[in-house]
């Protein structure tokens, strides 16, 4: 018998498929199983007109029986089978689908769907094996044909025996290396595992026998081994059930197993979507962020299915950076994958998905904010300042999506609160937000302004997380509302006549205040009188768009160039600090410059460049 050479351009094309398509080894028994499944949906879908079929739908299966001895892994179905013809077409042209062809002639009404459509999959068996054997007998015909292959050297088929129509591939496993172990694919666990990953949701049984120990009855502590039949496989999909068959306990369970969650999800998202994107999602908002989830180490992503076969654990095209705290799987018949199914081709149906699901997210976050605030609060402690960072990137080109869903602590009532909640309790005349920055709340009330403005009886926001200030400048204004940091020199409290008097009192004592600020040098842009403080003899506000919090958060990262905030000292026109600065000679003035300097930039939560000098003067004016 003759071997016969693939219908291919090269063995090189070949080497490419078994090499070089796939990344992970342990894809060629989705790839099989997927095969068999096919060839099972085609009998299935003949034995709906033809009754000499014989077969329903719980008699077709998939059989999985692993040899260790004998080093072979057989994955057996009884589906429609193939002729001497088919192999030779099927197998021996390399990238030739018959289910494909299939799918073609298909009546469109069917629900019957077909996996496979590259005819490549097949190939991958060679991933594990040097050798590969298929025992088929086509539905209809007497007599069953074997084609042999060792690999790119080409193939033999022959007549052979087999009792009834299906199809039997048997692997012959390589022989272990030190870099692949190809024999942990001949442990029922590693197969079991497999199949759950990927195969789970085939629609019908696979099976496999199992060693399992059993006591012996009526002997006390003695065991024997038994060989028992298991279903490795759910077949149905969760998330193909109509939602008022599926409990909540059944979500949570399907979280917790799928996802590594040791906690019920705070929120469940099932829809399908029918349109110019079709597909089913099974979505899950977490109560908690998972330990690495602020890290460079945490993945983002939906599990990918198509037709219910995983296609990729976590496709993160499906989600936006900002939601990307969301569990769940999408499964769709119309994506446009490439030759290995492993991944997608970027195409507008792929857009269209994620496009959808993000206005999902947003939709089910509002609701859980308008009618469980409780659960809402407890999941904004997690992922909020996701969102926040969501507003900054890309130049706060997702701002409006989540300006509604970010929150801040409030000095209102000392709770968290919306910028929409915010901006309903303003006080009539009321035209800005405002805001202060520090590492906690408490630090921030300690903050000079701070107190200043509350005394005022207005309303303050706390921004404790490094991105709270950079997400707000991006999102500038809420509701026509511009944002104020208290700590600013935009702050803008007093009535006109107040701001004449400050302006003649800064005027009056024009000289003095330039001294300081020679004294200061460049620590400083200027040096006045203020009327925004209440107890506290001074402090720095900043100018411009770069506030002291955010010349913190900049110096503490990687490379960070000394970057500083321009600021001004401001001294408080009514404490006693401000006469006894008018009676002091030029040396003695300079030093409590630098004095009232330091003690700002401390309270402001900053360092001070020299502590020694600092205690110097601290100590001088204490024993005058």
């Amino acid at each position: 018998m003759s071997k016969k050479q693939f219908k291919a351009e090269s063995k090189k094309l070949l080497d490419m498929m078994i090499n070089s398509i796939y990344t992970h080894k342990e894809i060629f028994l989705r790839e099989l199983i997927s095969n068999a499944s096919d060839a099972i949906d085609k009998l299935y879908f003949r034995s709906l007109t033809d009754n000499s079929v014989g077969l329903d739908k719980s008699d077709f299966r998939i059989t999985i029986t692993p040899d260790k001895d004998a080093r072979t892994i057989t994955i057996e179905d009884n589906g429609c089978g193939m002729t001497a013809d088919e192999l030779e077409n099927n197998l021996g042209t390399i990238a030739k689908s018959g289910s494909l062809d299939f799918k073609k002639n298909m009546d469109e009404k069917s629900d019957v769907e077909i996996i496979g459509q590259f005819g490549v999959g097949f190939y991958s068996a060679f991933m594990i094996s040097d050798k590969v054997t298929v025992l088929s007998r086509a539905f209809g015909e007497d007599s069953a044909n074997l084609w042999v292959s060792e690999g790119a050297e080409g193939y033999t088929i022959e007549p052979a025996q087999k009792d009834s129509a299906g199809t039997v591939i048997t692997l012959y496993v390589k022989e272990d290396t030190e870099n692949d172990k190809y024999g942990e694919f001949l442990d029922t666990y590693r197969i079991s595992a497999i199949i759950r990953k990927y195969s789970d949701y085939i629609r019908y049984p696979i099976t496999m026998d199992v060693e399992t120990s059993q006591p012996v009855e009526g002997k006390e502590g003695e065991y024997e081994t038994v060989i028992e039949t298991r279903t490795l496989n759910s077949m149905i999909p969760l998330w193909r059930k109509n939602k008022n068959e599926i409990t909540a306990d059944e979500y949570d369970a399907f979280y917790q197993d799928k996802f590594f969650d040791f906690e019920k999800p705070a929120k469940v998202v099932h829809s399908k979507v029918e349109g110019q994107a079709t597909y089913d999602a099974l979505l899950f908002i977490p109560k908690r962020a998972p330990y690495d989830y602020y890290t460079k180490n945490y993945e983002k992503g939906l599990q990918l299915y198509s037709n219910g076969v995983l296609i990729m654990d976590k496709c993160p095209d499906l989600l936006p950076d900002y939601f990307s705290f969301v569990k769940g799987l999408v499964d769709s018949a119309d994506l446009s994958l490439n030759i290995s199914r492993e991944v997608l081709q970027h195409d507008h149906q792929l857009k269209l998905i994620a496009k959808t699901i993000e206005k999902k997210i947003k939709s089910e976050l509002q609701n859980m904010l308008k009618n469980d605030r409780e659960t809402y609060e407890e999941f904004f402690k997690s992922f909020g300042m996701q969102m926040k960072f969501g507003i900054y990137e890309s130049y706060g080109a997702h701002k409006d999506a989540l300006k509604d869903l970010i929150m801040f602590v409030s000095s209102y009532e000392d709770k968290l609160s919306t910028l929409s909640e915010y901006v309903e309790r303003m006080k009539d005349g009321q035209d800005k937000i405002y805001y202060a920055c520090g590492e906690t709340k408490a630090k921030i009330d300690m903050l000079p302004q701070v107190e200043a403005v509350k005394d005022k009886g207005y309303e303050i926001l706390y921004f404790t997380d490094n991105v709270d200030e950079f997400a707000i400048q991006m999102l500038m204004a809420y509701d026509d509302k511009h944002f104020v940091n208290v700590c600013a020199d935009k702050l803008d409290l007093d009535t006109d006549a107040e701001k004449e008097e400050l302006k003649k009192e800064n005027e009056d004592a024009k000289d003095m205040l330039t001294k300081m600020k020679e004294a200061l040098g460049d620590s400083v842009t200027e040096v006045r009188f203020t009327n925004a403080l209440k107890n506290h003899p001074a402090c720095l506000t900043s100018e411009g768009m770069l506030s002291t919090e955010m010349e913190k958060v900049l110096n503490a990262m990687p490379g960070a160039n000394g970057v500083k905030a321009e600021t001004v000292l401001e001294i408080n026109a009514s404490h006693p600090i401000s006469d006894k600065l008018r009676n002091l000679d030029d040396e003695t003035l300079e030093k409590y410059a630098k004095l009232l300097y330091m003690q700002a930039r401390l309270i402001s939560g900053l360092s001070i460049e020299d502590p020694a000098e600092f205690s110097a003067l601290i100590s001088e004016l204490m024993i005058r």
